[in-house]
C-alpha cells in the first residue's frame, strides 16, 4: 500500500472508498485556486487518485497551463468531523484505456457508469501527502443517531 496513505491508519483508506462527493483544487496561471465538486477514486497500492472529467473544464485548462511535473493539486472530502485531503502532482490523461478504467473505478465506488462522452479524460494524481481525521466518535458524524 501506498506509504502516505498507509501512515493514517486503516480507516482512512476505508473513508475514501465511501460515497462522498470530493472537492479538486487546482492552481489557475494566476495563482488563484480554483475549487470545484468532483468524484474522486482512490488507488493506495499504486498512490494514484483519479477524477474524470471534460477536456475542455477549467480544471483541465489549469493543469495545462502548469509547467511539466509542477501541476500541484488537491482533493479533499468531508463528512461531519471526518475529512481527508490527498496532495500530490496531477496529469491529464488521454488514453482511451486510462479513461476507460478510471471510468469503471468511478462506477465501483459510486454505483453509477457516467454515458459516454468523447470529451472525457481523466485527471491522475500522484499523491505525495496524505491528512485528515476519520476516526471521530459518532455523536460528529452527520449519520449520528440520538
Amino acid at each position: 500500500m501506498h506509504t502516505e496513505i498507509n501512515r493514517q491508519g486503516d480507516g482512512y483508506l476505508k473513508f475514501w472508498n465511501e460515497y462522498h462527493l470530493c472537492t479538486l483544487t487546482t492552481l489557475r496561471p494566476d495563482g488563484r485556486p480554483h475549487v470545484v465538486p468532483v468524484g474522486v477514486t482512490v488507488d493506495a497500492n499504486s498512490g494514484i487518485a483519479r477524477v474524470i472529467t471534460r477536456k475542455s473544464s477549467r480544471k483541465v485548462a489549469n493543469l495545462q497551463a502548469a509547467l511539466p511535473d509542477q501541476a500541484r493539486v488537491a482533493v479533499c472530502q468531508v463528512d461531519g468531523g471526518r475529512w481527508a485531503t490527498l496532495e500530490g502532482t496531477a496529469e491529464v490523461r488521454t488514453h482511451p484505456a486510462a479513461v476507460d478504467d478510471a471510468v469503471t473505478r468511478y462506477g465501483k465506488r459510486y454505483g453509477r457508469t457516467p454515458a459516454p462522452d468523447p470529451e472525457r479524460v481523466v485527471i491522475e494524481i500522484t499523491i505525495d501527502r496524505a491528512m485528515g481525521h476519520v476516526d471521530v466518535p459518532k455523536s460528529m458524524t452527520k449519520n449520528a443517531v440520538a
